[in-house]
Order: C-alpha cells, then sequence, then structure tokens
C-alpha cells in the first residue's frame, strides 16, 4: 500500500476517503481535518482562550496536541474522579500532567474526593444511582465552573466520528427528541458572557486518534474506565463499525446528514431556565441544581 500522494510507503489505509497515507503525509491530514472542522463550524478562533476537557486518553490528548499545533491558545482541564481500580484516575491525571508539561501548557486540575470527601464510585453506591450518571453530572459542573472562573471563551472535548454516530443511533432509535437536539460539534453560548462548546474532532475516526498518538508518541492511559464495560454506546459503535466495513463512509454521511438537518430537532428543545440555583448560582430549572442535590450541598 502506497501513499495516495507521495507513493511512499502508507501507514495506514482510509478507505471512507479513498486514501492511503504514508506518516508525514497522514500527520498533516489529520491538522487539516481538525481546522477544516473549526472552520466550517465557526467553532472559534485564534484569539479564543479554549479549555480542553482532558481525561488521559487519546483523544482528548490528540485534539490537545493538534490545537497547540495549529496555534490555538489551549488550556486543559483534568477532572480526577477517585476511580481507584486499576488505578485508572491517578495513572490518567499523570499522564494528563507529563502532556501539558510536554507542550508548555497550563493543566487545571479537580479532585473531586478531595473537595467531596468522596469519590464519584462512592457517592453513587451512596446515593443508588448508576456511577455515569453521577460521573456526567459531576464533570459538566466542574467544566462549566472552571470555564467561568477562568474567562474561558470555549470548552472542546475530544469526541470524534464515532463517538457522534454511536450517540445519533442511540437517541434515534429511542427517539430523544432534547438529546438530539444538542449533538451539533458546536453550541454557542447560552447566555451573553458564557462559553461556547464544540467538539474539533467530529471528522476524525477513533482509530485515526490512535494512529496520530502513535506518531507523535504521544503517551496516553490504553484501559477502559472500569465502569463503561457492557455500555449500551459501545453496542452502538459496534453495530456501525459493522457498517462502515462494508459501507465505507457511511458513518460520516449518517452522522454530518443529522448536522445538516438538526434544526428539525432543535424545533423541539426545551427553553433554557431563566432562573438559578440557590446554592452555585448556576442556571437551573429548581431552586437546587442536579449538582448540589447530588452532593447533599444543600444540607
Amino acid at each position: 500500500m502506497k501513499c495516495r500522494i507521495c507513493r511512499e510507503k502508507a501507514i495506514i489505509g482510509l478507505p471512507q476517503h479513498n486514501l492511503a497515507l504514508c506518516a508525514d503525509h497522514f500527520d498533516n491530514w489529520m491538522l487539516k481535518r481538525a481546522a477544516k472542522a473549526i472552520d466550517e463550524f465557526k467553532m472559534f478562533t485564534k484569539d479564543s482562550k479554549i479549555l480542553v476537557a482532558v481525561s488521559g486518553g487519546k483523544d482528548s490528548l490528540a485534539l490537545w496536541d493538534i490545537l497547540t499545533r495549529l496555534g490555538y491558545n489551549a488550556h486543559g482541564l483534568y477532572i480526577n474522579l477517585g476511580i481507584e481500580e486499576n488505578d485508572y484516575s491517578n495513572e490518567s491525571e499523570e499522564l494528563s500532567r507529563t502532556f501539558a508539561n510536554r507542550i508548555g501548557k497550563k493543566l487545571y486540575v479537580v479532585n473531586v474526593k478531595e473537595i467531596h470527601g468522596m469519590s464519584i464510585p462512592d457517592k453513587a453506591y451512596s446515593k443508588k444511582r448508576k456511577t455515569c450518571s453521577v460521573c456526567g453530572v459531576t464533570k459538566r459542573y466542574y467544566m462549566n465552573k472552571t470555564a467561568r472562573e477562568g474567562n474561558f471563551d470555549v470548552i472542546v472535548t475530544g469526541h470524534n466520528l464515532d463517538d457522534q454516530a454511536a450517540a445519533l443511533l442511540g437517541n434515534l432509535l429511542y427517539w430523544k427528541f432534547d438529546y438530539l437536539a444538542k449533538g451539533a460539534p458546536y453550541s454557542p453560548p447560552l447566555w451573553k458572557g458564557e462559553f461556547a462548546k464544540a467538539k474539533p474532532l467530529i471528522l476524525c475516526t477513533e482509530k485515526e486518534n490512535t494512529v496520530y498518538c502513535l506518531l507523535q508518541g504521544i503517551d496516553y492511559i490504553q484501559k477502559e474506565c472500569p465502569y463503561s464495560e457492557g455500555a449500551t454506546f459501545l453496542r452502538w459503535k459496534h453495530i456501525l463499525n459493522e457498517i462502515e466495513e462494508n459501507s465505507p463512509g457511511a458513518k460520516q454521511a449518517f452522522y454530518l446528514g443529522y448536522v445538516k438537518y438538526i434544526d428539525i430537532f432543535k424545533a423541539r428543545n426545551i427553553d433554557m431556565p431563566d432562573s438559578r440555583c440557590e446554592i452555585c448560582d448556576t442556571p437551573s430549572w429548581n431552586e437546587v441544581c442536579s449538582f448540589c442535590a447530588l452532593w447533599d450541598l444543600n444540607k
């Protein structure tokens, strides 16, 4: 297999694009894919202050590296959830810190157990809730809090094409209109002075992000979160991978087609709350927001 551009030995085949690329041209292609998504969906500019939600995994570290190489002002946020199985959280934090030092960028670190005296798994057990549910509420809160306090213009996450297509499939199967209204690659600020949210890697696949990290020598955590095992989300990914194998480009057509017609679902979206939590002052439908209620801050 030879590189489509220079005819040297290719290191990756991209059948969905009818391409095979050598290491140098693949590296350049990845930068262009991210830049294309940023420009096409008007995510941010070189003057924007960007907060990258970092997990220590391949997608978020690849994203942070790409944004830095493209000349964006991007700093990171790592949220330590206190997952002790396989030393998952501490290893992820260490890899995130090492990478931040490598690229010379600031990494904000939030340690949930140090702040609340309890890890995410322990809180889920005490509340008789699913760990992923507690994790989601907590991570969203601290991402938003850090962005507000640091005057960031946008929060970016490492969601890739596989992630977005799988989420779309699950939401369509059960017609979850509220979620279908929020699956765009870019969400503008909800209030004046607030921050936007963006997913610059939506044109890149999980495989491509992995190869990028390997070529750039980026050390990332290769363990899966202990609580992701058996997740329905992974089943949707598997189904879409089978479809993609027989019809290269299907995932991209599926997701970008949805983005093109997303206004159909936005018409059903609920208005945003106009009140604020009496504990933390964040926008909330109730007197006490879901985060403060979860962590018993109202008590």
